[in-house]
């Protein structure tokens, strides 16, 4: 059997085919990606003022996925859509716009043959958890087959998950502690285990608002002048940018200058990796808390514990750290001192290291430094805990993100109890397999018997 999910991002669009065996439809570790494809152009949410191009947009990828389902399987494939931060936002700015996107994205989905089930915005909660429950299944934490088939709970403790996207960032993790803000608290029953969960989303802390709140901090600093300096910029790097570009959205809107929106200011890249912590630690409030422990932004968060997942630009962030700069990443400091190294590039030195990654290459120095910020003085993570966390895009052959949750969840492929009655074709198999031996073997053994009788009666 096959399932469609579409992850409309804030920065862009993907479709995710997965596949499972259909005799094992309440089964575990057996979805696996099937195929992915990436939706040409900007998230849905930049098609605010021509809906209907956000519909069309997905054509290509619709068309794909139907040459990877079977034709025979079309009707009964189902197919969801989830819009997460991008439209979050665009919902709060221009509600009628929001859902005038979402209806001409529900048009086009059900113009295809699939069952098509709905296309929503999903809550940062909602985004949190599912990514939460993707990972720990596809690393087998909840439940497993034995190899005679039956049904093992592994014991495992679960996996935290960190995702961070375009618009927000969330963090996952089972926790014993108390929650003490009912709004982060989610009560989970998979397979017949309880766990109780803590999660929580920060709206603008995805990578491209991140970068605005940046650039308009600055402008702040600088007065609002002509040119200014952007101290997480490579040297040698400058660019002229509207305002508009800054202030398009709800995350700047409040420090929206009076200046008209089509002044264009000059930005110029000087490189100072200190400075640019300085500016990015500015974009979080460390100060208010009204709870025994908090991350940031007076957000409650009890203390980080166990395994943690980190994927999305979390994973491309360390990658490029890693693969480009040729920079370890295990403990803070490692990832601190990269920072400063990718700062004080200047942007030929960058431009030659990773001459395909142009269009996001001035921006590594600010998000790296806002990864290092966020991790240790947000969530706290330091020495011991810091090594814990894995950054991966995958596990196995299946991209690590909501989208798979999202599919367990709503065809309801993750049972409340646990299936313990449920009997497997390959615990029958073994069943006789097993009986066969031992049928064999004291067929055997009694044919020994009675030769040996024999034997020994003739030699009499």
């Amino acid at each position: 059997q096959y399932g469609i999910v579409l992850d409309a991002g804030s920065s862009h669009t993907a479709m995710f085919v997965y596949k499972w065996p259909a005799d094992k439809e309440n089964d575990t570790g057996v979805v696996s990606e099937h195929s992915m494809c990436d939706v040409e152009g900007p998230g849905i949410s930049s098609y605010s003022s021509s809906p209907p191009a956000a519909g069309t947009s997905l054509v290509p990828c619709l068309n794909q996925a139907l040459r990877d389902v079977p034709k025979e399987k079309h009707a009964g494939t189902p197919l969801y859509l989830g819009a997460t931060a991008g439209m979050r936002l665009l919902n709060i700015t221009n509600p009628q716009a929001s859902d005038a996107v979402l209806s001409a994205v529900a048009a086009t989905l059900k113009s295809y043959p699939f069952d098509f089930r709905g296309a929503k915005i999903l809550s940062g909660e909602e985004e949190g958890v599912f990514g939460w429950v993707t990972a720990n299944y596809l690393l087998e934490n909840f439940i497993k087959r034995g190899w005679l088939g039956e049904w093992i709970q592994p014991q495992k403790k679960t996996l935290g998950a960190m995702d961070f996207g375009g618009a927000s960032t969330q963090i996952t993790f089972e926790t014993r502690d108390t929650i003490e803000d009912p709004r982060n608290e989610v009560m989970l029953k998979l397979y017949g285990q309880a766990y109780k969960v803590y999660t929580h989303s920060f709206l603008c802390y995805g990578r491209d608002q991140v970068l605005k709140r940046l650039l308009s901090k600055l402008l702040q600093a600088e007065s609002y002048q002509a040119t200014i300096s952007h101290p997480c910029w490579p040297t040698g790097y400058r660019k002229s940018l509207p305002l508009s570009s800054i202030y398009d959205s709800p995350c700047t809107e409040k420090e929206r200058p009076s200046l008209a929106l089509n002044t264009t200011v000059t930005v110029v890249g000087t490189g100072n990796g200190s400075l640019c912590a300085l500016h990015v630690s500015k974009l979080f409030d460390f100060t208010t808390c009204s709870f025994s422990h908090c991350s940031f932004d007076g957000t409650f968060q009890p203390e980080v514990s166990g395994n943690f997942i980190a994927f999305s630009a979390f994973f491309y962030t360390v990658d490029f750290i890693r693969t480009v700069m040729g920079r370890p990443v295990h403990l803070p400091g490692d990832l601190k001192d990269a920072a400063k190294t990718i700062c004080a590039s200047s942007w030929s030195e960058l431009l030659q290291k990773a001459p395909k990654l142009e269009k996001r290459l001035p921006d590594y120095c600010a998000v790296s430094m806002f990864v290092y910020l966020l991790t240790t003085r947000g969530y706290n993570f330091n020495n011991q805990s810091f090594p814990n966390i894995a950054f991966q895009k995958k596990a196995g052959e299946t991209s690590i993100g909501w989208a798979l949750g999202y599919m367990l969840n709503l065809t309801n492929m993750i049972p409340a109890e646990k299936p313990s009655s449920h009997k497997s074709m390959l615990h029958s198999y073994w069943v006789i397999l097993i009986l066969l031996f031992v049928v064999t073997t004291l067929t055997s053994l009694v044919t020994a018997v009675c030769l040996l009788r024999r034997s020994k009666s003739s030699t009499i």
